[in-house]
C-alpha cells in the first residue's frame, strides 16, 4: 500500500510557489498545483497523475488531468514569471545559454509530435516524441530556461491529427534549429544575462543555427561533428578541409593539458589545441573563429571531439575549454527531471497537456535549484579563498 503524504503543504515549497498563485482563477488551481509538485518531489517509482494522485493527499486524477489540460492557465506567461525570479536570485553572471533536445519513448501513434525519428536519449531511432531544450549555466548554478516540443512533417503536414491533438493551427513546421533561434529570441526578451550560447554537434553543425547566431551578434562555443569544413587562416591555397583531417596535421607538442572541473573523481582534463580559421559553407568563407580539437591525455582513452568558436583572437583557450564542457547542465536537467521528477511518466496526449507537464517539471527543478542555492548562502564559508571549482587552468 502506498502511504498518503500529507495535507499539509510542505512550507518551503509552498512558499516558492505563493508568488505564481494570480495565475489561475480558483483556489482549486492553486491547490492542485501544489499537490502535483509534491508528488513530483515523492519518491514515487512512477509519477503520472494517477500515481501521483493515488500517493498525495488532497487531490484526485481528475483534478491532475484538469490542471494540466483543461483549467485556464497561461503555461508560457507563467514559465516568464519563474525566469524572472531565477534571473533576479539565482546566478553569479558569466553566463552562457545552452541547446540541445531530449526524446520521450513512446507507444502508440496517437501522443502529440510521437513518431518513429532519432533520438539522443535512446542513441537510435524509435517511437518517441523530441522536446527542444535551453539552460542558463553559470560557475555556481543552472536552472531551465524552456521545453519546446519538436513536430515532424508528419504531423505538420497533417492538420486532422494536429487538431486532434490540440496543436494551434499557428504552429507550423519548424527545424530543432529553428526552434532553438526562437526560444533563444524569447530568452533575450525575457533580459536573460548571459555572455556566450553552448550546443551539441548537431546544433553546432547545422549552418541555420550557426548563422542565426552570427546574425543576432551572439558569441559561442559549440561542438562540432569532425566533417565540419574550415579553411586554416594563412593556408588558403589548401581549401575547406574537415576538421578531423586538420587537427591530425598538428603536432602533438602543440597540444595543451586544460583542466576545466572538477568532478566526482578528480579534476577532468583533456589535451587541447586552438587554430585560426575560417568555418566555411559550401567551400566559401564565413565566420572567422576557433577550431578546437579536444583528444585524451596520457592514460585516458576516448574519442576525440571537436569545437567551434567565434571568440576573438584574445580569448584563452582554458576558457572557451570550460565554456564547452558547460553543456553537462543541460544533461544533468534531462537526467534530473526523468529519474527524480517524473518528467518521461506523463501519459497524456495533448499539445498543452505536454507544455504544462514541462512547464511544472521546470518550476519543480528550479524549486531544487533555489533551495539548493540558498542553503548554500547561508552555510559559513572557510578563511581564505579556496579555488573554485570550475576555475580551468592550463598546463604543458
Amino acid at each position: 500500500m502506498v502511504l498518503k503524504a500529507p495535507i499539509e503543504p510542505l512550507p518551503d515549497l509552498a512558499a516558492f510557489l505563493a508568488p505564481f498563485a494570480h495565475h489561475f482563477q480558483r483556489s482549486e488551481g492553486r491547490e492542485d498545483l501544489e499537490r502535483y509538485s509534491t508528488g513530483q518531489l515523492s519518491d514515487l517509482p512512477r509519477k503520472n497523475g494517477d500515481t501521483i494522485a493515488a500517493a498525495i493527499a488532497g487531490t484526485n486524477a481528475q483534478r491532475i488531468q484538469e490542471l494540466l489540460t483543461r483549467i485556464q492557465w497561461d503555461a508560457s506567461a507563467f514559465n516568464a514569471q519563474r525566469i524572472e525570479m531565477m534571473r533576479d536570485g539565482v546566478r553569479v553572471g558569466d553566463g552562457m545559454l545552452v541547446f540541445d533536445d531530449t526524446g520521450f519513448a513512446k507507444q502508440g501513434a496517437h501522443s502529440v509530435g510521437v513518431a518513429r525519428q532519432y533520438s539522443g536519449t535512446l542513441g537510435k531511432v524509435g517511437n518517441c516524441q523530441v522536446a527542444v531544450t535551453c539552460v542558463y549555466a553559470d560557475p555556481a548554478v543552472s536552472w531551465p530556461v524552456d521545453v519546446r516540443l519538436y513536430l515532424p512533417r508528419k504531423w505538420t503536414n497533417d492538420p486532422l491529427r494536429c487538431a486532434q491533438a490540440g496543436v494551434p493551427e499557428e504552429v507550423t513546421f519548424q527545424t530543432k534549429a529553428e526552434i532553438a533561434l526562437d526560444v533563444l529570441d524569447e530568452a533575450d526578451r525575457l533580459a536573460i544575462p548571459y555572455k556566450v550560447i553552448g550546443a551539441d554537434a548537431d546544433y553546432g553543425g547545422d549552418n541555420t543555427f550557426v548563422a542565426g547566431l552570427e546574425a543576432r551578434h551572439k558569441r559561442y562555443v559549440v561542438a562540432v561533428p569532425c566533417d565540419f569544413h574550415v579553411e586554416v587562416k594563412g593556408q588558403a591555397d589548401r581549401g575547406a578541409r574537415r576538421a578531423d583531417a586538420v587537427l591530425k596535421d598538428v603536432a602533438r607538442s602543440a597540444w595543451k593539458t586544460v583542466t576545466w572541473r572538477e568532478g566526482s573523481k578528480g579534476w577532468l582534463r583533456k589535451k587541447f589545441v586552438a587554430l585560426r580559421v575560417y568555418r566555411t559553407l559550401e567551400g566559401n568563407r564565413q565566420q572567422l573563429g576557433w577550431l578546437i580539437g579536444e583528444r585524451p591525455a596520457r592514460g585516458q582513452s576516448g574519442d576525440w571531439k571537436f569545437y567551434f568558436s567565434n571568440f576573438p583572437k584574445a580569448v584563452p583557450l582554458e576558457k572557451m575549454v570550460e565554456y564547452a564542457h558547460r553543456r553537462w547542465h543541460i544533461e544533468e536537467f534531462h537526467e534530473g527531471g526523468k529519474s527524480l521528477l517524473g518528467w518521461d511518466d506523463y501519459q497524456g496526449r495533448l499539445w498543452t497537456g505536454f507544455h504544462r507537464q514541462a512547464t511544472l517539471i521546470m518550476l519543480t527543478y528550479s524549486f531544487l535549484r533555489w533551495q539548493e542555492w540558498h542553503q548554500r548562502q547561508q552555510a559559513p564559508r572557510s578563511p581564505g579563498r579556496p579555488r573554485d571549482r570550475f576555475s580551468p587552468s592550463v598546463g604543458s
